[in-house]
């Protein structure tokens, strides 16, 4: 008998796991839906707004730099770039100090922008987070966190600009 009452505890605490799980699909939908219909407007997508997003809050990054946060080839980045610098939103720049490396910037039009999409999906948590106490924005970040693959958590929250479990 005992061990049929853990099944369904069991059962149970997968099946909340899966609706976890789906939930965060269609937070993720919700989360990037006002920002994907802008950028589509222009003819842009999520790889275009992980470049401007990053770009903005890191003015002056080498190319090497985003290509390791984004972790991507450099011919999918090229491809994005070519497109951001064909509309004018953003610069690739020779290093001064060294001529070999190139610095990012987003124009004023690709600041604009960036910071457009950033306020969209600000509200999105600005309103999540209204419903929680600050303990419970705390007991989300750490989810996150932990969600985090173990060999590349250090690295990420450094890109954030956190520690882990802050």
């Amino acid at each position: 008998m005992a061990h049929t009452n853990k099944a369904p505890k069991m059962i149970k605490k997968t099946d909340d796991i899966r609706q976890d799980i789906e939930l965060m699909f269609f937070a993720y939908r919700a989360f990037t839906r006002d920002a994907d219909l802008l950028l589509g407007e222009l003819g842009l997508g999520r790889a275009h707004h992980r470049v401007l997003h990053f770009v903005h809050s890191r003015p002056g990054m080498f190319v090497g730099e985003l290509l390791a946060i984004l972790s991507i080839s450099k011919q999918s980045l090229n491809r994005v770039m070519r497109e951001l610098q064909a509309k004018q939103l953003i610069s690739n720049d020779i290093d001064p100090e060294d001529r070999r490396r190139r610095r990012l910037h987003l124009t004023q039009n690709g600041t604009m922008l960036a910071e457009e999409l950033l306020r969209l999906q600000r509200e999105r948590f600005v309103r999540a987070y209204r419903s929680m106490t600050p303990d419970m924005v705390r007991a989300w970040r750490r989810v996150l966190e932990a969600m985090l693959d173990e060999d590349e958590r250090e690295h990420i929250l450094d890109v954030v600009g956190r520690r882990v479990f802050s």
